[in-house]
C-alpha cells in the first residue's frame, strides 16, 4: 500500500520539527518535506506533490488562507490546518474550513512539544481523515499505526442506556444532527437553506475547544435562522441550531413541554467530545419518534449506535449519502447498522428538515 506522502507548512521551525518526527513514527506516513512558509512550500512541492498538507495559518510573506484558496482554485489539495487555540485563531480558522481546509489540528502556546507529542494519534486521524477526502483522487491509507491510545468507551459512559418508556407522538419535532471531517462545509450548505420556521436544531460537530463559538457565530451570519454554541439549559425553539461546544458533550432533555440541552464533562466517547452517539441516545431518550436523526459526513463510527437507538424508537434516521459526503465513514458505519430510513444528497437534506417528515411519511416517499 502506498503511504501518505505529508508535506508541512509552518513558520515554526520546532512545529515543523515535532511533527516530523512525529508523524515519520506512524506506519503508512511519510513526510516528504516542511517549509516556513507557502512560497517556499509551493516551489518544493512542485517536485514532489503531497497527499496531504498541514498547515499553518500565520505566516512570513503569504498567510495560511491566501494560499489555501490559491490551492483550490488551482491544484485542491487536501489541507489540515494547525492553529493555536485563540479566539482570534479560532475566527480566522473558520474561515480557512469555508475556504476548503478539511479537519483542525490545535496547538497551544505553551508546552507545544509535549501537546503533539501526547496528541499522535488525533494528528494521525486528522491526517488520515484528509487523504481520504474527495477534495481530490484519495490516497490509499497506509497501515493501522500502532499507537497508544485510550479504551474507546461508548454513551454508557456519560447516558444510561434506555429504560425502555416509549414516548408519544406530538407535532412538536426537533432535528438532531451529527457530523464530522467536512461537515463544517456540509453544515453550512444545509443551514443556511432553512427558514426561521425550521424546528429547533441540535448539532453535534467534531471540533476542538474554542473553535465551536466561532464556528456557531460564523453560521449565525449567514443564515436565517438564529446558530448559537449551546450553553447549559438553552431551550430547542424552532428557527434556532444549537451547535454542542467543543470539549463537552450535549445531551437533549425534555422539561415538561419543553426541550432543553444539558452539557456535561466526562469521558471521550467513540473517541470524541462532544460525541453524536451521545446526543443521539438522548434524543431516543427524550424525543423518540419525534426527532428527525441525520448523520452526515465525517470519519469513523461516532453517532452509529446512538442512531440505533433513535431509529429504534420510530424516529425518521437518515444518512449522507457517500457521493456527496467528503469521508464516507459515519454515514456509512449507520447504514451498516441498520440505524437508517434511507439515505439523501446533501443537497436534499434542507428540504428533508424543513418539512420535518415521520418515519412513515418518509418511507412512503
Amino acid at each position: 500500500m502506498t503511504d501518505i506522502k505529508i508535506f508541512i507548512v509552518d513558520d515554526s521551525a520546532v512545529v515543523r520539527q515535532v511533527l516530523t518526527a512525529l508523524l515519520a513514527d506512524i506506519p503508512g506516513f511519510k513526510v516528504i518535506g516542511s517549509a516556513p512558509d507557502p512560497i517556499f512550500a509551493q516551489a518544493k512541492m512542485e517536485k514532489d506533490w503531497p497527499d496531504v498538507i498541514v498547515l499553518d495559518i500565520e505566516m512570513p510573506r503569504m498567510d495560511g488562507i491566501t494560499f489555501l484558496r490559491k490551492l483550490m482554485s488551482e491544484r485542491p489539495t487536501p489541507v489540515v490546518i494547525c492553529s493555536t487555540l485563540t479566539a482570534r485563531g479560532a475566527e480566522v480558522t473558520m474561515q480557512a474550513m469555508s475556504a476548503g481546509a478539511v479537519d483542525i489540528i490545535t496547538k497551544p502556546t505553551v508546552n507545544l512539544k509535549g501537546f503533539l507529542q501526547e496528541a499522535q494519534s488525533q494528528v494521525a486521524d486528522a491526517i488520515r481523515g484528509a487523504a481520504r477526502a474527495r477534495v481530490k483522487k484519495t490516497a490509499p491509507a497506509g497501515p493501522k499505526a500502532t499507537l497508544t491510545v485510550n479504551p474507546k468507551l461508548n454513551a454508557d459512559s456519560v447516558i444510561a442506556p434506555s429504560t425502555a418508556t416509549t414516548i408519544g407522538e406530538t407535532t412538536d419535532r426537533v432535528v438532531a444532527i451529527g457530523t464530522s471531517t467536512g461537515g463544517t462545509q456540509a453544515l453550512e450548505y444545509v443551514l443556511t437553506r432553512l427558514p426561521r420556521t425550521t424546528p429547533g436544531i441540535v448539532v453535534v460537530q467534531h471540533m476542538p475547544e474554542a473553535f465551536t463559538a466561532a464556528f456557531a457565530k460564523r453560521l449565525d451570519s449567514l443564515c436565517q435562522i438564529n446558530v448559537k454554541e449551546a450553553e447549559q439549559d438553552d431551550r430547542v425553539i424552532p428557527g434556532l441550531a444549537l451547535i454542542a461546544p467543543g470539549g463537552k458533550h450535549m445531551l437533549l432533555r425534555r422539561s415538561g413541554a419543553q426541550y432543553r440541552v444539558e452539557i456535561k464533562d466526562g469521558p471521550l466517547v467513540s473517541r470524541h467530545r462532544p460525541s453524536v452517539d451521545v446526543l443521539f441516545r438522548s434524543a431516543a431518550q427524550a424525543a423518540g419518534r419525534n426527532a428527525l436523526g441525520i448523520i452526515m459526513t465525517g470519519m469513523g463510527d461516532d453517532g452509529a449506535h446512538g442512531m440505533k437507538e433513535l431509529h429504534d424508537t420510530g424516529a425518521l434516521t437518515v444518512a449522507q449519502d457517500e457521493a456527496s459526503c467528503v469521508v464516507y465513514g459515519m454515514p456509512k458505519e449507520a447504514v451498516k447498522l441498520g440505524a437508517t430510513d434511507g439515505e439523501l444528497p446533501l443537497s436534499a437534506i434542507p428540504e428533508l428538515i424543513i418539512h420535518s417528515p415521520t418515519r412513515a411519511k418518509f418511507l412512503k416517499g
